[in-house]
């Protein structure tokens, strides 16, 4: 017999297995039905598994008997060993003892309570003699009848399509995958509180757009019934931000929700969180600063330490960090290209060609220098770096240099080789802003979809006149990749995007 005969025959034996154990716990669920009330809420808890073993964790045995703490948990059932019991709740784990007369009782009123029932209990809280908490089975009911079993292996699913189609599954097995999403909550909670601080003020901006705008990106298109028009899942809020700012919010952000119809891999998903802000009276250089505190800051508060582990390599944010241009980092990461012939069109079209980098006939110089350095360069920025300094033709909403227009106040910050950020001195003159779409549209009409449209309301807000400004966008996922060094992107989603699930 092959292996993969061997496999598919004991999938199937697993299969029956649980069909036949899904069957029982249906007929005891029908048992409960008969005597009335089989999902009760009446039930209230009062104290929380890992509250409990923090705070009476380090007490004795005969402490605890003394004290005669009386506690109030809730519940799901993890684990059976005679007598005990292990609970599960939002917080942690803490066991439950019945004795024999609870568990006759048990018996009579709810038959065997299974593995994956959700109970409460209230009673007296005690120690073993292995120092383990417990919590005496005193007065005690079965909230949830859980139908299907929980698979055998302790660390999760084994199956990593199955983990994200049944996240609910795993977050309940699989401690790990619970803490990721913790420190998701912790991260979004510390960048509210940090962009508060600094006078931030948090707005809201639409999710469906009659423009996209915002971004080079292709969007995905609905339709709006009662006004009969084409309308867009948003790329990004930028220019609905950059409205406000006209209004007098001088510093603005939002924690968003974008949406762009690309592909799916480790790195991509077409439904996404982005952190963007706005600050009045700033250039790219000031959010720079921000950006390095606000980094090394959620490191420490979050992780506890400003050297991150990630895949087997640690990386430092807790020294300065690296700023070079577009331009340098080509020259410092290819010894055998000069300056002279990439700040040519024809010599960095050459270049291109000796590096296998892919061009259209379209291209100008700067798109040809950012091709470039994403081939050879930009897997390359390991360590906490900013690059500047990128190309006019490749940033059509950032502010031209003063000193050198073929290039914008405009960087990306990398981090393990990855972009987490892109920022810039916001363009804040109107009839340039305006040429710059108009550039825009013939690329796309040349048959880019990602090409951005003509926006003339937001010219027209520039024309009312944009504060001089910065803004920029953290990716959220790609960030909370790092800090729980997770490998793919949906690591760190509840429910990644998937193809629908053939029966």
């Amino acid at each position: 017999m092959s292996d993969q005969q061997n496999d598919t025959q004991q999938q199937e034996a697993r299969a029956a297995d649980e069909n036949k154990l899904i069957a029982e716990r249906r007929e005891k669920l029908a048992a409960l039905r008969e005597k009335g009330n089989a999902f009760p809420n009446a039930f209230r808890r009062e104290d929380y598994a890992q509250r409990l073993q923090d705070q009476f964790g380090d007490h004795s045995k005969e402490e605890l008997e003394h004290l005669g703490q009386k506690v109030s948990v809730a519940g799901r059932i993890m684990a059976k060993r005679g007598p005990f019991m292990v609970l599960q709740d939002m917080s942690g784990r803490i066991q439950l003892y019945a004795d024999k007369q609870a568990q006759q009782t048990i018996k009579e009123t709810w038959g065997v309570w299974d593995i994956g029932d959700i109970v409460g209990v209230r009673g007296t809280l005690s120690k073993s003699g292995k120092g383990d908490l417990y919590v005496n089975l005193e007065q005690y009911e079965l909230l949830v009848k859980s139908l299907r079993p929980l698979p055998e292996k302790y660390h999760g699913l084994q199956d990593t399509e199955q983990r994200y189609r049944r996240r609910y599954v795993d977050l309940i097995i699989n401690p790990d995958v619970r803490k990721v999403f913790q420190i998701r909550s912790k991260t979004i909670d510390f960048i509210r509180h940090y962009l508060n601080q600094h006078d931030f003020m948090e707005v809201e901006t639409p999710m469906m757009q009659v423009i996209p705008g915002g971004a080079t990106a292709r969007p995905f298109v609905t339709h709006h019934h009662s006004l009969d028009q084409e309308m867009f899942l948003r790329i990004a809020p930028e220019l609905y931000l950059k409205r406000l700012v006209v209004g007098g919010f001088e510093k603005v952000y939002e924690i968003n929700r974008n949406f762009r119809n690309e592909g799916l891999s480790t790195r991509h998903n077409p439904e996404f969180t982005m952190l963007e802000f706005y600050q009045a009276y700033a250039d790219y250089n000031d959010l720079m600063d921000l950006t390095e505190d606000m980094l090394r800051q959620l490191c420490e508060t979050v992780l506890g330490t400003a050297k991150i582990e990630y895949q087997g390599a640690e990386y430092d944010f807790s020294q300065p960090f690296k700023r070079m241009t577009v331009f340098e980092s080509i020259l410092a990461f290819n010894d055998d290209i000069n300056a002279e012939e990439l700040n040519s069109i024809e010599g960095a079209r050459a270049i291109a060609k000796a590096k296998h980098v892919p061009l259209k006939d379209s291209y100008g110089l700067g798109k040809i220098q950012v091709e470039i350095f994403e081939k050879t360069v930009e897997h390359r920025l390991e360590q906490p770096t900013f690059i500047t300094e990128y190309p006019t033709e490749v940033s059509p909403l950032a502010r031209r240099n003063d000193d050198n227009p073929f290039v914008t106040d405009r960087f990306e910050f990398f981090v393990t080789g990855r972009e987490l950020a892109n920022g810039f001195s916001e363009l804040n003159d109107p009839e340039d802003q305006a040429e710059r779409f108009r550039a825009q549209v013939e690329e796309k009409e040349a048959g880019d979809d990602e090409a951005m449209h003509f926006d003339e309301d937001y010219v027209r807000a520039l024309e009312h006149g944009l504060p001089p400004t910065a803004g920029e966008g953290i990716g959220i996922d790609r960030l909370v990749m790092l800090l729980t060094n997770s490998a793919s992107i949906r690591d760190v989603l509840l429910f990644p995007h998937m193809r629908r699930e053939v029966e």
